[in-house]
């Protein structure tokens, strides 16, 4: 079953950062189909549970220097 991830981040300052995270987070081991909302400060993607967790994409996100203010996961 597949899952949705939704994290709050801080404030975006560039456009390049959007591209960093999204192709980190894309290469991450089962996710698929991710998009950061710049405007909004947001990562969203579906991800196999069987495969990674929200805990292991927020650390994706932290570990680029970004801050996750907040996960929600459907």
């Amino acid at each position: 079953m597949i899952m949705k991830i939704i994290m709050q981040l801080g404030t975006l300052t560039c456009p390049s950062c959007m591209t960093k995270i999204e192709k980190a987070v894309a290469n991450h081991d089962g996710v698929e189909n991710v998009k950061v909302l710049f405007n909004a400060s947001k990562v969203k993607a579906n991800f196999d549970p069987e495969v990674t967790n929200a805990d292991d994409l927020a650390q994706v996100v932290t570990g680029l220097g970004y801050e996750v203010e907040n996960v929600k996961v459907k």
